[in-house]
């Protein structure tokens, strides 16, 4: 009984917000209550392509993260403890630095050519430095519940190179953890507002930061519009990565 009571007060404490951000999205003046707040900002161009850029921006980063921290945090688990450390320490550089920090040395420290550097696609840089403290954990943790060792002796027993091992025997063993990473890098990505902000780029966190400035019930609406993407993202990711877990593995 106690329990239940606990787990009700919990979804009250979670649910009320949403229902009353809910209910403030649909009303339209007086005692009117409709769609308009949402036909304005699913009608508005901006949202589009603030969205549009934001997710795209989100899978660059998460492609890029992947490609750099799968093979580290392989070798460093496997024949490297001393890149463990490391990885280790600098993983936890974003919580130490703050973002507008980070962006100002960012800037002063690329000075690539000017098509890049004025490119949206500038800020995946500095969003996979953001992620890293999640991306890194996520991939780790994924390593260590495997008999890495075991798995990377018997496939090169078997005539695998270790780019072989890496893709064939190792990503399937974390698909789990590599989708928690993607997960959580989306997350990241879509609500990043300091980077995008400084460097003048019209993401989905400006353009909600903007709606919140000009529109109340749009503001509320597209907060909940922004709340239901996450969790479809989050819902789509977890059910591939469901029917594509592999049986190979064991614990330690």
């Amino acid at each position: 009984m106690t329990r239940r009571l606990l787990l009700a007060l919990f979804g009250l404490y979670f649910l009320l917000p949403l229902l009353a951000t809910a209910i403030y999205s649909l009303w339209a003046g007086g005692q009117r209550y409709d769609l308009s707040a949402y036909a304005r900002i699913l009608g508005d161009p901006q949202f589009r392509s603030s969205f549009t850029l934001s997710f795209t921006l989100a899978v660059e980063t998460v492609v890029l993260s992947l490609l750099l921290l799968i093979p580290a945090v392989f070798w460093a688990n496997l024949r490297w403890p001393g890149l463990r450390a490391l990885l280790e320490v600098v993983s936890v550089m974003p919580f130490v630095v703050p973002p507008i920090a980070l962006v100002g040395g960012l800037t002063a420290l690329y000075k690539g050519p000017a098509w890049w550097i004025g490119s949206p696609q500038f800020l995946i840089v500095g969003y996979t430095v953001l992620a890293l403290p999640y991306t890194y954990r996520a991939l780790d943790a994924g390593m260590r519940a495997i008999d890495l060792k075991t798995l990377s002796e018997a496939a090169l027993s078997l005539g695998s190179s270790w780019l072989g091992l890496l893709l064939r025997v190792v990503v399937p063993c974390i698909l789990p953890s590599i989708l928690s990473a993607a997960l959580l890098t989306l997350a990241i990505v879509m609500g990043e507002f300091t980077f995008a902000n400084v460097l003048l780029f019209n993401t989905f966190a400006v353009y909600i930061n903007y709606v919140g400035q000009t529109q109340g019930t749009g503001a509320a609406a597209l907060s909940l519009l922004s709340f239901a993407l996450t969790w479809l993202a989050m819902i789509a990711i977890l059910r591939s990565g469901r029917q594509g877990q592999p049986s190979l593995g064991g614990g330690r």
